[in-house]
C-alpha cells in the first residue's frame, strides 16, 4: 500500500457558550443564532434538542428554524439548573443533515437572590460557672444556597444581641460562640440567649438571624445556710420514731443537684442520742426525730446545735457560710404514763398447806409520772384456783384458802398469778405484773409400807425372808429414796434379823423405814417363847410401838424342834409337829424356835391334866392384815393362862396344823420350794396390801 498523504479535516461549526442571568424577566429573550457553513439556495432548516427543549424541563428553550435564533422562553433558577447542553441540528429542505450536530450550552449566571440560613434556629450550649475567658461553647453556622464561587455565598457571623455584659462572642468567619470575660455566676445569671446573624456578601449582602442559649451549669461555689439561728420546737414524752419538727435551710446552687444537697449533724446538747436528724430530699430541710423514747420527769428540754453542710464539698475559693450553725430547743411535753412493776416477774416462796391469811408478799407498780398526783389500785388478774387475796390499795398478797400440792394448778411447783396496776387518770392506763409462788414442799407423809403386815416362814435350818415395799406422797427431798432399817431403839434385833436392799423400790428383809424427814417404824410383834433356862418363868414384857409398823419373824434352825422331840411331847406323826412362838426381840431366843404358822389346829396333848384332854376349838383366822396382833396377843393370852401346861423348859403348844397335812416345812421365800409346794392363796384374802406377796407365792 502507498502512503497516502495528509487530507483536509473538515471542520466542524462550533457554537461558543451562552450566559444568561438567572431570574431574567424579559421573556421571549434572544440568546444566539447559529447558522451554517453550508448555506442551500434553497435554504436550512435549524433545530434543537435537549433539557429545557424536548426534555424536562420542557419548553424553556426555542429556535427559529429559518434564521436558526435561539430564545429564551422562561426565568431561570440557577440553584435549580446552573447550565443546560443542548444539541443543535442543520438540515436541508429534503430533510438532510447538511452537518453534524453541534453542542449548545447554556451557562446560568447567579444573581445573589438567597439568603444565608442557620443550620438550625436555636442553638443549645453549656458552660460552666466561672468559665475563663476564651471557653468556647458552641458553634453557630449557616449555609447559602448561591454560587459559593461568588461573593453571594460568602457569609459573615456577629452577634446582634446579648445584654449588656457583653460576656459571648462569636468568631465572624466560623460562627463559634466562646466566653468573653470572666465572672459568668450561675446564681446571677443561669442563662444567656445570645442572637446571632449571618450575612453574604462578605456581610453585606443578604441576612438571617437565629438564636443561640448558652446555659451555665452549677458548681457547689455556695454552701447551704440555715434561715435563722435558732428554732423552737416540742415533742410528747415516751414516743420514739415520730418528728418533733423541720429546720429550714437556703442553698443558692443547683436544686437537686450533690452541690445543692445538705447534710445535717447534732453537735452538742445530745450525748445519750435521743435525737436523730435526716434531710428532706424534696425541700432539702433537717427533720429532727426522736430515737429513744423521753422522759419528762427525767428531763423536760433540750437544747441542741445542729450544724449543715452539703454532700458534695465547696470548690476551692468558695466562701464559707455564715450561718452553717444554729440551736435548735426542744421542750418534752408530760404525758401520762402507765404503771410499772419494777420487779416482773415476782418471784416469792411458800410453804405447801399454808393456812389461809398467810402472807405472801406485796407486789406493788410504780408511777412513772411522778409530776402529776395519781394513785394506783390493784386487781387480782388470773388467779386460776383462787387461793389468792389481793389488798387493792396496798398490794399485799395472803392466801384466801389453803395451798394444795399436789395441785393440776401447778406447773413444775409454781403456781402463776397476774395482778392489774391502774391509776387514775382520764384515761387511766393499767400495767401486769406476773407473781410466781413456788409451792416448797412440807414432810407432812409418812411413808407407807406395803404390805403393813406379813409372814416369815422358814423350814429348819434355813431362815425365812419378807419383801417389803414403800411409798411415800411428798417429792423430794421429803420422799424417795426411802431408807430402811432396823430400829435402832431395839439393838437386839441385829442378832437374828437381817435387812438388805432388794432393788431400787424395796429392801428384802424386815424392819422398820425411815423417809427423808426422819420419822421412824419399827416392827415389835408380842408372843410366847420358849426359855431354856427355867421352868415356870413368864417371859419379861416386850416393848410396844406403833401398829402400823410391819411384823416380820425370822426363821430359826431346828435344834428346839429336836429337843422336844426327844422329849416325848410331841406325836412321832411329821404331820403333828408342834409351833414354837418366836420373840424375835429378845437375845438368844432364835436357836430354839420352830416354825410359826396362825393356820394350825391344836393337837391332843400327853402332858395335859383329863380335864383338858380336848382342847378348845381352832380360833378364827383374821381377815385383815390389821388384826394379826389381836390374833398373835390372844394366843399369847391363852398359853399363859392354861394351867396344864408343862414348863417354860419345854416346848409350848400355841397351835396345830392338825395330823395329815399336806403341808411340808416352809422353804425360804425368796429361794426355790423343795418337798411339796405350800398352798398361799390365802393371802389375796388379806387385801390390796399382800397383793404383790399372793402374786410371789400364791
Amino acid at each position: 500500500h502507498q502512503h497516502e498523504g495528509p487530507r483536509r479535516v473538515k471542520r466542524a461549526w462550533v457554537i461558543p457558550p451562552i450566559s444568561v442571568s438567572e431570574n431574567h424577566k424579559r421573556i421571549p429573550h434572544l440568546l444566539v443564532q447559529i447558522k451554517s457553513d453550508k448555506q442551500q439556495p434553497g435554504g436550512v432548516i435549524y433545530s434543537i434538542k435537549g433539557p429545557g427543549v424536548d426534555e424536562e424541563p420542557l419548553g424553556i428553550f426555542s429556535i427559529d428554524k429559518f434564521s436558526g435564533k435561539v430564545f429564551l422562553n422562561a426565568m431561570l433558577d440557577r440553584e435549580e439548573n446552573d447550565r443546560f447542553r443542548l444539541k443543535a441540528f442543520a438540515l436541508d429542505l429534503g430533510g438532510t443533515t447538511l452537518e453534524d450536530p453541534t453542542d449548545l450550552e447554556i451557562i446560568v449566571v447567579d444573581q445573589n437572590d438567597n439568603r444565608p440560613l442557620f443550620r438550625q434556629d436555636v442553638f443549645t450550649g453549656h458552660v460552666v460557672e466561672g468559665a475563663e475567658p476564651g471557653t468556647c461553647v458552641m458553634t453557630a453556622d449557616a449555609t447559602d444556597a448561591d454560587d459559593p464561587d461568588t461573593d453571594n455565598a460568602v457569609l459573615r457571623y456577629s452577634i446582634l444581641e446579648q445584654g449588656n455584659a457583653g460576656m459571648f462572642s462569636i468568631n465572624a468567619t466560623t460562627g463559634e460562640i466562646c466566653t468573653a470575660r470572666p465572672g459568668l455566676d450561675r446564681e446571677t445569671v443561669g442563662v444567656y440567649n445570645l442572637t446571632v446573624q449571618a450575612a453574604d456578601m462578605s456581610g453585606d449582602g443578604l441576612t438571617t438571624t437565629a438564636t443561640a442559649v448558652i446555659y451555665l451549669e452549677d458548681i457547689n461555689d455556695n454552701p447551704p445556710e440555715f434561715t435563722k439561728e435558732e428554732f423552737s420546737m416540742e415533742v410528747e414524752e415516751q414516743v420514739t420514731g415520730v418528728d418533733v419538727g423541720k429546720v429550714f435551710v437556703h442553698d443558692k446552687d443547683l436544686a437537686g443537684s450533690p452541690n445543692w444537697l445538705a447534710k445535717f449533724t447534732i453537735l452538742e446538747g445530745d450525748p445519750e442520742g435521743a435525737f436523730a436528724i435526716r434531710t428532706d430530699p424534696y425541700t432539702n430541710d433537717g427533720v429532727l426525730s426522736v430515737a429513744k423514747p423521753l422522759d419528762h420527769e427525767v428531763r423536760d428540754r433540750f437544747e441542741l446545735t445542729v450544724s449543715v453542710q452539703n454532700e458534695q464539698g465547696l470548690e476551692p475559693g468558695a466562701p464559707p457560710s455564715p450561718r452553717a450553725l444554729a440551736t435548735v430547743r426542744v421542750r418534752v411535753k408530760d404525758v401520762n404514763e402507765p404503771p410499772v412493776f419494777r420487779e416482773n416477774p415476782r418471784r416469792v416462796s411458800l410453804l405447801e398447806g399454808a393456812p389461809p391469811g398467810t402472807p405472801v408478799t406485796t407486789f406493788t407498780a410504780t408511777d412513772p409520772d411522778t409530776r402529776q398526783l395519781q394513785t394506783l389500785t390493784y386487781a387480782l388478774l388470773y388467779d386460776p384456783a383462787g387461793w389468792l387475796q389481793l389488798d387493792p390499795h396496798s398490794g399485799t398478797i395472803s392466801t384466801k384458802r389453803e395451798l394444795l400440792h399436789p395441785s393440776a394448778y401447778l406447773q413444775g411447783g409454781w403456781y402463776i398469778a397476774l395482778v392489774l396496776a391502774r391509776d387514775d387518770a382520764e384515761p387511766p392506763l393499767s400495767a401486769t405484773g406476773t407473781l410466781s409462788i413456788e409451792i416448797l414442799e412440807v414432810n407432812d407423809h409418812p411413808p407407807t409400807l406395803q404390805p403393813t403386815a406379813g409372814v416369815v416362814c422358814g423350814r429348819p435350818g434355813r431362815g425365812g425372808n419378807l419383801l417389803l415395799g414403800a411409798t411415800d406422797e411428798d417429792r423430794p427431798p421429803h420422799g424417795a429414796p426411802i431408807h430402811f432399817q432396823l430400829s435402832p431403839q431395839h439393838p437386839q434385833l441385829a442378832r437374828n434379823w437381817s435387812i438388805t436392799r432388794f432393788n431400787g423400790e424395796g429392801l428384802d428383809g424386815v424392819g422398820g423405814l425411815m423417809d427423808g424427814g426422819g420419822s421412824l417404824l419399827t416392827p415389835c410383834p408380842r408372843c410366847s417363847r420358849s426359855d431354856p433356862r427355867g421352868a415356870g418363868r413368864a417371859a419379861p414384857p416386850h416393848p410396844r410401838v406403833p401398829p402400823t409398823a410391819l411384823v416380820g419373824l425370822g426363821a430359826a434352825r431346828a435344834r428346839g424342834r429336836r429337843r422336844a422331840l426327844r422329849k416325848g411331847l410331841l406325836q412321832s406323826s411329821r404331820d403333828d409337829m408342834r409351833d414354837n412362838i418366836l420373840n424375835y426381840d429378845e437375845q438368844g431366843g432364835g436357836e430354839e424356835d420352830q416354825l410359826f404358822s396362825p393356820r394350825a389346829k391344836p393337837p391332843l396333848r400327853r402332858d395335859a391334866p383329863l380335864s383338858s384332854a380336848t382342847p378348845p376349838a381352832p380360833r378364827k383366822l383374821p381377815s385383815s392384815p390389821s388384826d394379826i396382833e389381836d390374833f398373835i396377843n390372844e394366843g399369847l393370852e391363852v398359853a399363859d393362862s392354861d394351867p396344864s401346861v408343862p414348863p417354860y423348859d419345854t416346848a409350848l403348844i400355841y397351835d396345830y396344823e392338825g395330823s395329815g397335812s399336806v403341808a411340808s416345812p416352809l422353804s425360804s421365800i425368796v429361794s426355790s420350794l423343795t418337798d411339796e409346794d405350800q398352798d398361799y392363796d390365802y393371802l389375796s384374802e388379806w387385801g390390796p396390801r399382800f397383793r404383790r406377796l399372793a402374786d410371789l407365792y400364791g
